[in-house]
């Protein structure tokens, strides 16, 4: 299977989970709008998601996977399996022992990510940090599993799991919510049981795969068998890897937490406002950044590894170049459609019209540095398959130290707005510097053709822009009185006649888009 298929099947199936979180998203604006108690679920639900990020399929997923693909390269499946075994003991442990202390400290982990939330804001949001802590366990494997898998080149699996949440989710605010109102208990924390199906059914879905490729991880609770583990080579040096990777992912988070803080005193739906911004601007960025640096990893681990310098060079090359071609037209899309966006897919229910502005201001500072969020996915992958974790640490901490620069700056003007444009600026000087670090490394030499491709990209970016405020301001998005169908029908033909636009000139300016198919 080519890279662009691989990444393609990524991208298709990331598709349906951004999809059906969409319909999450919906069902959720509709059924709570943008309230206190909203604030409080996503202020919980974003407790073990910076702990998943943090861990699973951030520090952890960057040490274990290079090594993982280094050994098969070297050592043969036979020594991939052993290690496999020894990391989920070592794991398993430490994930037991995370989530009891999570459930104990509950309080204290909000308080530290959301002081300014109301009182009974907080006492929910402390109780269905709970409820959803042991979610970060489930999803621990969850990276592990897929780490494995994409290393075997089976990306179908891993990718298609996130959906599971969705669903999960969408039953939870369609049925459980509505049944716990008749049971007296606040219908907001129906989301938090979502959460936690959701993470088991990921789980769960993992596991034959793994039975069929012979490397489903075999996980000891005897005190010996830890013992061992923690001393195997491999088990040593993921270990030893993850403690840069930890600083690198906890930057990240830290930024993240200081923003929810922030967001947390500016009034009641803030913090609300940017998850909403959030999930549409993820669409671009998993759907083409996640699948990129998910197929790109392991297949740069595994030239490093072979010592093929002008195949690791090439792999960098074509994400880069695929980078340009589809997020500069998303970026040019959250910047000058973001009202339309917000409005059509939000827009109902207890979400108001003025909800809908300021969900699209955040939109529009997020896609200011789209380029950059979707890029670090390739980039960073260029130093992790080196186990190069140091570099870019170091560039995330001088990145975190700009971006609260940047909100002392923009907050007092554009309130959490302002959160958003600065982590995008923040994510462009964060990609820019990795850039700069590959090419001095001699790991990255561009291919011939940037100057004539850029043209090209920039000429159909500029014709999408024009078409795209057109739409903006020939129709009013807010008042459709009732007609949701029309509206979305419209919103349909808006982005078919952009994407016809775009490529239409990119076709007669002479690009040729197979040369991004056939690596």
């Amino acid at each position: 299977m080519t890279l662009f298929k691989s990444a393609s099947l990524v991208s298709l199936f990331t598709l349906a989970s951004r999809i059906t979180g969409l319909v999450r998203e919906l069902l959720m604006a509709a059924t709570f709008g943008a309230s206190a108690l909203t604030d409080a679920f996503n202020v919980a639900f974003r407790i073990p998601n910076l702990l998943r990020r943090l861990f699973a399929e951030g520090a952890f997923s960057q040490a274990f996977v290079p090594v993982l693909a280094g050994v098969r390269e070297k050592d043969g499946d036979d020594a991939t399996r052993l290690l496999v075994h020894q990391i989920a003991t070592v794991l398993a442990w430490a994930l037991t022992l995370t989530c009891v202390l999570g459930v104990l400290a509950a309080p204290l982990l909000v308080w530290a990510m959301a002081s300014g939330l109301e009182q009974d804001g907080f006492d929910a949001a402390v109780v269905m940090t709970r409820w959803m802590f042991p979610y970060i366990g489930f999803m621990s494997f969850v990276a592990l599993s897929a780490g494995i898998l994409n290393t075997w080149k089976r990306f179908a699996v891993s990718a298609a799991t996130p959906v599971l949440l969705n669903v999960a989710m969408i039953a939870a605010a369609a049925w459980g919510a509505p049944w716990f109102g008749t049971l007296g208990i606040p219908p907001i924390y129906a989301m938090a049981g979502g959460v936690l199906l959701g993470g088991m059914l990921q789980l769960g879905v993992q596991i034959p795969a793994l039975r069929k490729i012979g490397m489903l991880p075999r996980v000891s609770l005897r005190w010996s068998s830890l013992t061992t583990a923690w001393n195997h080579p491999g088990t040593r040096r993921v270990t030893t890897l993850m403690l840069p990777a930890l600083l690198g992912v906890s930057v990240a988070q830290i930024s993240l937490l200081i923003n929810t803080q922030i967001a947390s005193h500016l009034g009641a739906g803030s913090v609300s406002w940017l998850t909403y911004a959030d999930r549409l601007m993820e669409f671009p960025t998993a759907m083409l950044g996640v699948a990129l640096g998910v197929v790109l990893l392991p297949q740069l681990a595994a030239a490093k590894a072979a010592e093929d310098t002008d195949r690791y060079s090439g792999l960098l090359d074509w994400g880069l170049r695929l980078v340009v071609l589809l997020a500069v037209p998303c970026a040019v899309a959250l910047l000058t459609f973001a009202q339309p966006l917000v409005a059509v897919l939000y827009h109902y229910g207890a979400f108001t019209a003025a909800d809908v502005q300021r969900t699209a201001a955040a939109l529009m500072g997020y896609g200011a540095g789209l380029i950059g969020l979707i890029a670090i996915k390739v980039l960073a992958p260029g130093f992790y398959a080196r186990q190069d974790i140091r570099t870019p640490v170091k560039i995330a901490i001088g990145v975190l130290v700009l971006t609260q620069l940047l909100n002392l700056l923009l907050v007092p003007r554009l309130g959490h707005a302002g959160l958003a444009l600065a982590i995008g600026i923040g994510a462009m000087v964060n990609a820019l510097f990795l850039l700069v670090g590959l090419l001095r490394r001699g790991a990255y030499r561009p291919a011939p053709g940037w100057a004539r491709f850029g043209t090209q990209v920039v000429a159909a970016s500029a014709l999408l822009a024009v078409f795209l405020m057109w739409a903006a301001q020939h129709v009013n998005w807010l008042d459709f009185q009732g007609q949701a169908l029309q509206r979305v029908g419209l919103l349909t033909l808006c982005v078919l006649g952009g994407v016809l636009v775009y490529f239409l000139t990119l076709l007669l300016g002479g690009l040729q888009l197979r040369q991004f198919v056939r690596k």
